[in-house]
């Protein structure tokens, strides 16, 4: 046998993390979960190896090379037709006997070791760049994925589409923008037995919602996992002891949707349970899908025994990764027990690590505890950021107060209604309360990035809450309860938890992407408080699609920039600024941060130090001076100027060429044009590797985005301000949300956001969203996606659901299109 690098196909558990350079990120993972004695549905690597073979052997390597490096990715006709020559070239061009012939010899022999004919082999063909030194992540979503492959010609076709796939115009645009030659990206491809699910989903090494580390939790529906991790059912749920392995607590629910794959139709179909009929049916009426003949809402989805196999690989998986893990998993209908059970990801449980690790920090409170039954509920309000906190309640209505500066780390802060100057005292608050504000007010919105229980809209809390009296808030539900209440308050762990980082086994954040489920659809995340990065950089995020400058400004800076001007320290605020810009990008460079310019009203500055004196009054500062209009107007242009050479400062001296910039509450085609000639004048112009982008929460954009996209590269939609805007509700009132007024999901909003996207996209520019909406409602998530959205940035604690949900959105549209790409495909002969 030759040497492992010379090799065009490897089994997959020949390959170990070692030669991710060879197969990819994707195949050293499940080849490192083979060694651990982890059951993944069985298959081969075509390595990259066999695809530098290909183009060397062809003499396709030198043309392609040449016409990339002759290539302005900026030229977007060009990039378009550039790259699909040469995808064209390389369908064109026969495989070479050698490579195609072992391709075939491994796929005869995966047919043997599944006692199955060879055409009755249904495989998934999926792409597994990699790069010498780039993790696969950096391309995620941007090469193929094939499905319900049949036949091995239908497989080695499909592995020239995948290495084809590797010169899309958004891959080779990715390359040249990050710096990446593109000789030294390859492609693998994995070829891995398609999962027949008779029944599929997740499970977890603790309980997500306790956090109980001593069970396992198997969350379980029928068909395909997509229908669990999606949320398109209320799945089974099994709680199985670790240490006795007895199953201590059933679910059995009700599960009226499934996806599974029907034979003759040759694909999946989405089944929804008839009542009236008593059987399942497809959007086309009848099914002859296997899975329905003998699947029932009402029947437990999986037996007691492939249960509590799942829960004994739990405990593999979580010894062998050494901390708790969250994973996919599935049940063959064409195979026996115990060799249908099947693991098909298993990734980091960062989430509730991230939770616990910060609330065994903050839940040590001192005070007698009471029973949930005899616990008084004092108030209730709207639940703005979940979680638990206790401690003892503070009534504080000046953030400058006597009161405030005796606040002590770890009380409940409770008050009318936060802005930014309130950011020290909720840092340190182990729960929030306000009388006013609904989901997307300032409280609302810094608690959940602060990771911080928060209640708002309460209407009356400051006086209804004594000071000084111990106090549960439960965010979650939006209750606050007298007394530290027993069940909701966990006592401190003797040890703390593994640390949620991944550093410890090796792999790097951008490595820990592919782990999750892999989008075409980027999924950025919000942050504005530099020192929380340390806590979710390990998070699956593409980038961060907002940061918000306004924490650095009101905790590093303090000062009004125009104080600062005029007493002759300009370079404090631009040194400040840059510091804490600068903290995020490089953590998580390359990766790009969309750093939006200051967006105070003019309250909001007038609290600065030094604030009173250059900021006017207004009756309704949200839709007053602020934004773009503050930096085109002389009296505050010189305060802008500094924002900008702090940008450019990071960019520049830091090195930091991933930092991007983003343009607030734009109202005006010409504001926006005088506020880019001053950001120019101070030496920061648009190029292929600094992009500008506007935000997009003025309908006057939604009405004219195809002229604004003259001056923009892209733009992300503000959902809370166009919902204002668009409806004419105060995004402060609990009046107006109680109502129901508040709602990003109107009709009238919902159309804004399609012409916002359809009008960029008539222009190539690209489309994010950076409000609250997507973070809260999976509704939106759909129609965004299905709207063709380029990205979304959500909220820390909503970054995986998000990027899940995405994953099984795209997947539905795919296979709603499988069928009419397939035809194109006969039809058009690479």
């Amino acid at each position: 046998m030759s040497d492992k690098s010379t090799r065009f196909v490897l089994w997959l558990d020949e390959v170990r993390k070692e030669d991710v350079p060879l197969v990819g990120g994707k195949n050293a993972n499940l080849g490192e979960m083979l060694a651990a004695g982890i059951p993944v549905p069985p298959g081969y690597a075509v390595t990259a190896y066999a695809f530098k073979y290909f183009l060397d052997k062809t003499g396709l390597a030198e043309k392609i090379y040449s016409m990339l490096r002759q290539l302005d990715v900026n030229n977007t006709k060009a990039l378009e037709d550039t790259t699909a020559a040469i995808r064209e070239m390389i369908m064109n061009q026969p495989m070479p006997p050698e490579v195609e012939s072992e391709i075939k010899k491994f796929h005869r022999e995966l047919a043997k070791r599944l006692n199955m004919p060879v055409e009755a082999v249904r495989v998934a063909v999926r792409s597994s760049a990699t790069a010498e030194d780039m993790p696969e992540a950096s391309f995620a979503g941007q090469q193929d994925t094939y499905l319900n492959v049949y036949g091995e010609d239908e497989v080695v076709y499909r592995v020239k589409r995948c290495w084809a796939s590797l010169f899309t115009a958004r891959a080779t645009f990715y390359r040249v923008a990050q710096g990446i030659p593109h000789e030294r990206t390859l492609m693998s491809v994995t070829v891995q037995k398609m999962v027949n699910s008779r029944a599929a989903g997740v499970m977890f090494t603790l309980h997500p919602v306790t956090g109980d580390e001593k069970v396992a939790v198997i969350e379980s529906s029928w068909g395909l996992g997509e229908s669990v991790v999606g949320g398109k059912v209320t799945p089974d749920e099994w709680v199985v002891d670790k240490e006795s392995m007895n199953i201590v607590e059933e679910k059995i629910n009700k599960k009226i949707f499934m996806i599974t794959f029907d034979p003759e139709k040759g694909k999946n179909v989405h089944l929804r349970w008839d009542e009236k009929l008593g059987k399942w049916v497809s959007e086309e009426g009848e099914t002859t899908a296997p899975l329905a003949k003998i699947a029932h809402p009402d029947k437990p989805s999986l037996s007691k025994e492939e249960v509590l196999k799942l829960a004994e690989l739990a405990k593999v998986i979580q010894k062998h990764y050494g901390k708790h893990m969250d994973i996919e998993w599935a049940v063959d209908s064409d195979l026996p027990f115990p060799h249908n059970v099947f693991i098909v990801q298993a990734r980091p449980e960062t989430v509730w690590s991230l939770k616990k690790a910060k609330e065994e920090k903050r839940v040590e409170v001192k005070g007698k505890t009471v029973k949930m039954a005899e616990a008084k509920i004092l108030i209730r309000g709207l639940p703005a950021s979940p979680g638990v906190g206790a401690g003892t309640a503070k009534v504080i209505f000046d953030p400058k107060s006597k009161e405030a500066m005796e606040f002590k780390e770890g009380e409940v802060l409770v008050t009318k209604m936060t802005d930014p100057d309130w950011v020290p005292l909720m840092k340190k608050a182990a729960a929030i309360v306000t009388d006013e504000g609904g989901m997307t007010s300032h409280a609302a919105i810094v608690s959940r990035e602060l990771g911080i229980p928060c209640i708002v809209g309460t209407g009356n809390a400051t006086q209804v809450v004594p000071s000084g009296i111990d106090v549960t808030v439960d965010g979650g539900r939006g209750v606050i309860y007298e007394g530290i209440v027993e069940e909701l308050v966990k006592p401190k762990a003797e040890a703390a938890p593994q640390a949620v980082g991944v550093a410890a086994v090796g792999i790097s954040p951008e490595q820990l992407l592919p782990l999750y489920p892999v989008t075409a659809t980027k999924i950025y995340m919000n942050l504005g408080e530099p020192d929380a990065i340390e806590k979710y950089k390990d998070l699956p995020f593409d980038g961060i699609g907002l940061m918000r400058i306004e924490f650095i400004i009101t905790d590093w800076v303090q000062y009004h920039p125009l104080y600062l001007i005029e007493i002759g320290k300009p370079e404090e605020f631009v040194n400040k600024l840059a510091e804490g810009i600068a903290k995020v990008a490089q953590v998580i460079y390359p990766r790009p941060i969309v750093v939006r310019f200051s967006d105070f009203k003019t309250n909001e500055y007038k609290g600065l130090k030094g604030g009173e004196k250059y900021e006017p009054e207004e009756r309704n500062p949200m839709i007053g001076w602020r934004g773009v209009s503050r930096y085109i107007h002389p009296k505050y242009e010189p305060a802008f100027r500094l924002e900008v050479r702090a940008i450019k400062k990071v960019r520049e001296e830091f090195g930091l060429t991933n930092v991007w910039v983003m343009f607030p509450f734009v109202r005006t085609t010409w504001e926006l044009e005088r506020a880019i000639a001053i950001m120019e004048e101070e030496g920061l112009k648009r190029s292929k590797d600094f992009k500008v982008w506007a935000m997009a929460e003025v309908p006057s954009i939604a009405l004219l985005a195809d002229k604004f996209a003259e001056y923009v590269d892209g733009f992300s939609i503000g959902s809370n301000d166009l919902t204002q805007l668009v409806l004419g509700a105060d995004r402060d009132s609990n009046i107006l949300a109680e109502m129901g007024y508040f709602d990003e999901r109107d009709p009238a909003v919902l159309e804004a956001i399609r012409m916002i996207i359809e009008k960029a996209h008539s222009k190539g520019a690209t489309v994010s969203i950076c409000g609250q909406a997507p973070s809260v409602y999976p509704e939106i998530v759909e129609f965004l996606v299905e709207a063709g959205i380029d990205s979304m940035s959500v909220n820390p604690d909503a970054v995986i659901s998000t990027r899940r949900l995405v994953a099984s959105i795209e997947r539905k549209i795919l296979l709603k299109r499988l069928e009419n790409v397939m035809n194109k495909l006969k039809q058009f002969e690479y």
